[in-house]
């Protein structure tokens, strides 16, 4: 028998939550991408690990489900555009619009989609 502690509740998942954490991965890899590709030698590794590092620093801090600081939904979805929109920009900059505007696109209607989730 547990304690009464140790006992969570059941987690869900919905389709939106799994591309959500796609539209995550593809950001911090983009923001990598980005680093190593767009600047000249000795920054492109500094840009390379920071800029992705900045991004996991701030989703798990104020976005991820288990944040570390619990903040009001507004400035989460500040960080969440500051994220997902630095990945747009990113592709822009690599010269890859396409890229750019159907990640922004995805992105924006996914967070949409949680936005109103988490208001409801």
């Amino acid at each position: 028998m547990t304690p009464a502690s140790d006992q969570r509740a059941p987690i869900s998942v919905r389709p939106n939550d799994i591309l959500r954490f796609v539209l995550e991965l593809f950001a911090v890899v983009s923001l990598a991408i980005w680093g190593f590709v767009a600047w000249p030698l000795p920054w492109n590794i500094v840009v390379g690990l920071v800029a992705p590092s900045l991004a996991i620093l701030l989703w798990a801090l104020f976005r991820s489900p288990r944040a570390v600081l619990h903040v009001d939904p507004f400035v989460k979805a500040i960080v969440e555009v500051l994220v997902m929109g630095a990945a747009a920009f990113a592709w822009w900059s690599l010269g890859q619009p396409i890229v750019a505007v159907v990640f922004a696109v995805v992105a924006t209607v996914s967070g949409v989609i949680n936005g109103r989730r988490e208001f409801a």
